[in-house]
């Protein structure tokens, strides 16, 4: 696209360009960045998103690294800067492009619609429904306008989910005045057209011209979700979702209305999340049940203690003894007085356990997906993701700001496709990231293909081994050494939450790659690490692991004997090849129904709806233990069938 109009720079048109970048970097609406928006009075644009917004100024108008001046205070100022460097660059106009557009308001006009294909837009009709699903998606992907055709496969293509489908959906439709909720069509359209033609038929009043005119005044300020659609029963059929996108200028309505919701869940016993232990948590645990107001014995089925070293008499002594020696923690960053030598051995344990050069250890699991990806992907990198990855990696991939494509679950031809594409499309590096087992399916990665693609295809790898670090592998060091590929996967990220019984997240890999991560990783730099009594519990948990392979044993003795009593019973269990074995009912009313009377039978389990699962995909997770006794295995298969046959995810007896 030329910037030029008879060797002059086009100010109006360059600066659609510069609002449309600034907009997908900051989530403004471009209707809100004027020309004399100040960039950290008006915007809050702080100078690490001001460099993104230049490096992808640059790239856009072509300009290299020294052809834009870093320090422009205002929108209408760097757009003048852009003028005078593309004027430079072709050789002509530089005088002109200086120019004050400091008062123009076609600066913030409005951008091309039908999904910023770079075509003028004479070439076709205006449509005003695509353009507010185009912008939506914008704010909500911080993608420019160019990168989102509108024919685009959202997932593959785009790296849009369901999630950010609904936030998309949800401000397309508030822009255009329409009714708030989603609807099933919306939810199944794969492409930005497809979520535009499904809002236009929201409203009888689209014409043959595809002009669109609301049926109704826009929603009022403070209008609840969708009222509940109740069956013949009474049943509420809303999900957590309904709640996520409802727009009052109270900041607090939405917690009002999901509050309501949330009550008539407890009063029926469906919803039973975060009830307090009242003992270890150990294969049987004392939970308080605060909705009848009582104590009670389970049988636990919903814990990632998998060998059982949370209540292991090292661990706990390793804990008390390094408290009473170092303190209860020590108040700073690792870079600034909160390192000591406890933190330096469980990092050197760490990588010695996992058979890599080096490790960094981070304050939580989240926060080393958060911390390892925006680090090392960037705004013109692409991250190639697994749909089924854990929340941390989406969420790493958003803050990262780069292009994301998510491939099929553990489907490799697809993984293939996505990756053959962004090859062509982008010039810089690929990073996969999957989950070694992913924590509501149990199953495992494809871990031999992800590595062969990522050789073909010159990308890096990260393997998400929080629930296979003690589980999977002879020694149970995780996914790589289960499938003979140590060495091989350039990135292994793990909690230290699960089996290894204390509090924490690492990443292990190559000495130059961790000690990178350790000054670029904002989780690691401006964040407290994990106390010392913590770290010398994750050191003993090590020795334990190391000194006793015979718990890894125990528990695949135990996850075979109750899988195999389930898939006997008639459940469906999926592909799982982990200690959690999911039984998938889809029907979210069924899961919420068959968790409260298993529940009720005394045992302890976690029933996964949205936004856990999609909706749809509800079931129970179990989780096994090397500390199940025989007894609690048998007893755990009996509640489940009879608890299924109560509520109809399993036929009745005979």
């Amino acid at each position: 696209m030329t910037y030029l109009v008879n060797g002059d720079p086009d100010l109006a048109r360059i600066g659609e360009r510069v609002v449309d970048i600034i907009a997908s970097r900051t989530l403004y609406d471009t209707s809100y960045l004027r020309p004399d928006s100040d960039f950290e009075a008006d915007l809050g644009i702080d100078s690490v998103i001001m460099e993104s917004v230049l490096a992808s100024v640059r790239e856009h108008f072509g300009l290299a690294a020294t052809g834009l001046r870093s320090g422009p205070a205002t929108i209408g100022e760097l757009v003048a800067a852009v003028g005078a460097a593309v004027a430079g660059a072709s050789g002509a106009g530089a005088d002109s492009a200086s120019a004050s557009v400091a008062g123009s308001s076609s600066v913030a006009g409005s951008a091309s619609a039908a999904g910023g294909a770079s075509a003028p837009a004479a070439e076709s009709a205006p449509d005003p429904v695509l353009d507010a699903v185009v912008t939506a998606a914008m704010r909500q992907t911080q993608y420019q306008r160019h990168q989102l055709p509108s024919d685009a496969d959202l997932e593959s293509e785009l790296g849009i989910d369901s999630v950010v489908v609904t936030s998309v959906v949800a401000e397309a439709a508030e822009r255009l005045g329409l009714p708030g909720g989603t609807t099933p069509d919306e939810i199944r359209a794969t492409t930005l057209r497809g979520l535009a033609d499904a809002l236009r038929r929201t409203t009888p009043s689209s014409g043959p011209s595809g002009d669109h005119r609301p049926a109704g005044p826009r929603a009022e300020a403070g209008t609840p979700p969708a009222a509940a659609s109740r069956a013949a029963d009474g049943w509420d059929d809303r999900s957590m979702k309904d709640f996520t996108e409802q727009r009052d200028p109270d900041l607090f309505a939405k917690t009002r209305s999901f509050a309501a919701y949330l009550r008539s869940r407890e009063r029926e016993r469906l919803y039973w999340y975060g009830m307090p232990l009242h003992s270890r948590c150990a294969n049987r645990a004392v939970i308080f049940d605060e909705l009848e107001g009582r104590k009670r014995e389970f049988l636990m089925f919903a814990s990632n203690n998998y060998l059982g070293l949370a209540n292991h008499p090292a661990v706990v002594e390793a804990i008390c003894d390094a408290t009473r020696t170092y303190g209860a923690t020590h108040t700073g960053s690792r870079f600034i007085g909160g390192t000591n030598m406890l933190h330096k051995e469980l990092e050197r344990r760490l990588a010695a356990f996992k058979r890599r050069p080096a490790a960094i250890v981070y304050p939580g699991g989240y926060s080393a997906n958060l911390g390892a990806i925006s680090a090392l992907v960037k705004s013109y990198d692409t991250l190639v993701v697994d749909r089924l990855n854990h929340m941390s990696i989406v969420d790493g991939a958003r803050l990262s700001g780069a292009t994301r494509k998510i491939y099929r679950h553990n489907d490799m031809a697809d993984l293939e496709r996505v990756l053959s594409r962004s090859v062509k499309e982008a010039t810089g590096g690929r990073l996969i990231v999957a989950d070694g087992v992913f924590s509501m399916h149990g199953d495992v990665c494809d871990l031999p293909e992800i590595v062969r693609l990522a050789k073909a295809y010159d990308a890096r790898v990260l393997i998400d081994d929080a629930h296979a670090t003690g589980v999977l592998g002879a020694r149970g060091s995780g996914t790589a050494e289960h499938f003979g590929l140590k060495g091989e996967v350039d990135l292994e990220l793990g909690t230290m939450s699960k089996t290894l019984a204390g509090m924490g997240g690492f990443v292990v890999g190559e000495e130059e790659v961790v000690e990178y991560l350790r000054y670029y990783s904002n989780s690691y730099v401006f964040a407290a690490n994990i106390p010392a009594g913590v770290a010398a519990g994750l050191i003993a948990s090590l020795d334990v692991i190391e000194a006793e392979p015979e718990r890894v044993k125990r528990l695949w003795t135990n996850i075979g004997t109750l899988r195999d009593r389930l898939l006997e019973a008639g459940f469906d269990l999926e592909n799982s090849q982990s200690a959690i074995l999911p039984i998938v009912i889809g029907d979210e009313r069924r899961a919420m129904e068959m968790g409260r009377a298993v529940r009720a039978r005394g045992l302890f389990c976690q029933t996964v709806v949205y936004p856990g699962v999609p909706l749809g995909d509800a079931r129970l997770r179990v989780s096994v233990t090397c500390e199940h006794t025989p007894e609690d295995l048998d007893l755990a298969a009996e509640i489940f069938v009879d608890a299924a046959r109560e509520t109809g995810v399993l036929p009745p007896a005979g």
